[in-house]
């Protein structure tokens, strides 16, 4: 037996299109960060980029279970004096409802240069439009 490790070349992607609406967040994120790694293909390789495109729509509509809405804190630091902001989901839903999604896969995926090269495959909005309809993305169910 040979083990075959997938080269950069020969990866065909495809477009998955991921509805969050009444979803677990925790749920949608896992699903999304497995596609764009591509654990589900036959050539994972840890060390390539074999995932495929991911297109989350309805994230607005994305569900928190129990209490993590009002109590569960979102830390960022600006890197200067006082730059440290604490957010709630509940704020970051009236803001921006698409950055929870995103903080969630990005969680989920390796942090370092693949990582941040496997993010670039994500698209998330936050009502049912999107702009990769000439792509066809296909409907993962879950």
């Amino acid at each position: 037996m040979k083990t075959i490790s997938a080269k950069a070349v020969d990866i065909k992607r495809k477009w998955y299109l991921i509805d969050a609406k009444d979803r677990i967040l925790g749920d949608v994120a896992v699903e999304a960060a497995n596609l764009l790694r591509g654990k589900g293909k036959v050539t994972y390789t840890p060390h390539i980029d074999n995932g495929d495109h991911v297109v989350v729509i309805n994230a607005e509509k994305v569900v928190l279970t129990g209490k993590k809405e009002t109590e569960k804190i979102h830390h960022r630091f600006s890197g200067f004096v006082g730059g440290h902001h604490s957010e709630t989901p509940r704020h970051i839903r009236g803001r921006r409802p698409e950055q929870l999604v995103l903080l969630a896969v990005r969680g989920m995926i390796p942090h370092n240069k693949l990582g941040r090269k496997i993010f670039t495959k994500l698209r998330v909005y936050r009502g049912e439009k999107h702009e990769q309809d000439a792509q066809m993305p296909v409907v993962h169910t879950f």
